[in-house]
C-alpha cells in the first residue's frame, strides 16, 4: 500500500509542477499545444514500441481485454439508454456522453498509472488499442452519418494506420510475437525518448488544469453529472465484478483491470466532439470531472485491492 500511495505521490507533484508552468505562463500561449504534439507524435510511440517489445505476450493479449471491453460498453450504452430514452437527446450528443462515460484516457493518465502504481506500463497498452481500433472507429462512424447523412469509411479504416501511437504499439507487438530483439544500441534512442513520455505529459495535464470551470450556466449539467458517475464509480464496479465473478480474476489482475476501469475520460473524447462540434461542453466537463476526481477514486481501490 504504501508503494502505490507513493506513486500517487509522484504523479500528483509532477501534475502540480505543470498546473504552476501552466498558471505563470512561462511557456507562453502555444506552450501547452506544442508539449501535447511532441508527447503523442514522438514521446508516446517511442515508449510503447519499447514497453510492448519488451512484453510478455501473455499480458497483452490477457483478460484485461475482454474485461476492460465489457466494463466500456456498459456504461456506454447505459448513457446512451438514458440519454435517448429519458432526456431524448441527440444522437451525435448522446454518442459523445457514451464515449466521455467509457473511454479511458489510458495514455497520459494510463501509462503513469501503469508503471507508477502498477508496476509494469504494458498493462496500459491492450485498451489503448482497444479503444483506437473498435470504440473510436465505431464512434466515428456514427457522429459521420449524422455530421454528413452517410459515412466515410475510407477516413474510419485509415484512422489506425496514420495514428503514430497505434503504428509503433503494432510493431511492438510484432516484436514480443515473434520475439524478435533488435541490437541494445538500436533501441537505446527509443528508450531514451520514451523515457521522457510520463513526466512530459504529466506537466501538460497540470497545465490544462489552469483556468477550467466545470458545470458553468447553461451547460448540460444533467449529461455531465451522469456520465462523470458512470466513469468514475460505475466503470470500475463493472470490471470488478466481471473480472471476479465472470473471469474468476483475483490479486494483482483484479486490482489492474479495476484500476485501469477507473482511470478519467480521455481528451481525444474532446478532440472528438470538438471535430463534430457536438457535445463540446459535456465532453469537456466530463474530461475535467473525472480527472479531477479519479485520483481519490483510485485511492480508494488500492486501499480495497492493492
Amino acid at each position: 500500500m504504501v508503494g502505490v500511495l507513493t506513486g500517487f505521490a509522484i504523479i500528483g507533484a509532477i501534475i502540480l509542477i505543470g498546473y504552476i508552468v501552466g498558471r505563470s505562463g512561462v511557456l507562453g500561449e502555444h506552450g501547452r499545444f506544442v508539449i501535447g504534439r511532441i508527447a503523442f507524435y514522438v514521446l508516446a510511440p517511442a515508449l510503447l514500441f519499447t514497453v510492448l517489445a519488451d512484453a510478455d505476450v501473455h499480458v497483452l493479449f490477457s483478460s484485461l481485454l475482454p474485461v476492460s471491453l465489457i466494463a466500456a460498453a456498459a456504461v456506454g450504452i447505459a448513457f446512451a439508454l438514458v440519454a435517448r430514452l429519458v432526456w431524448k437527446r441527440p444522437v451525435s450528443e448522446s454518442v459523445v456522453g457514451s464515449l466521455a462515460s467509457g473511454y479511458v484516457n489510458a495514455n497520459n493518465i494510463g501509462i503513469p498509472v501503469a508503471v507508477y502504481v502498477l508496476g509494469d506500463p504494458a498493462y496500459s497498452a491492450p485498451v489503448i488499442l482497444l479503444q483506437l481500433l473498435v470504440f473510436a472507429p465505431v464512434a466515428l462512424t456514427i457522429l459521420d452519418i449524422q455530421d454528413r447523412g452517410r459515412v466515410s469509411l475510407r477516413r474510419i479504416l485509415a484512422q489506425p494506420f496514420t495514428n503514430p501511437i497505434i503504428i509503433a504499439s503494432f510493431v511492438g507487438v510484432l516484436f514480443a510475437v515473434f520475439g524478435v530483439h533488435l541490437p541494445a544500441p538500436v533501441m537505446e534512442p527509443f528508450r531514451l525518448i520514451g523515457a521522457a513520455m510520463v513526466p512530459v505529459v504529466l506537466i501538460s495535464f497540470g497545465m490544462s488544469l489552469h483556468g477550467q470551470r466545470p458545470l458553468a450556466p447553461g451547460s448540460s449539467r444533467r449529461d455531465v453529472l451522469l456520465a462523470s458517475a458512470l466513469k468514475l464509480v460505475a466503470m470500475p464496479l463493472t470490471a470488478w465484478s466481471v473480472g471476479h465473478f465472470l473471469f474468476g480474476l483475483s490479486g494483482k489482475p483484479l486490482f489492474v483491470v479495476t484500476v485501469l476501469a477507473a482511470l478519467p475520460a480521455a481528451q481525444n473524447v474532446f478532440n472528438y466532439a470538438q471535430r463534430y462540434e457536438r457535445g463540446e461542453i459535456l465532453a469537456r466537463d466530463v474530461v475535467l470531472i473525472t480527472t479531477v476526481l479519479s485520483l481519490p477514486v483510485l485511492l480508494v481501490i488500492a486501499a480495497l485491492l492493492a
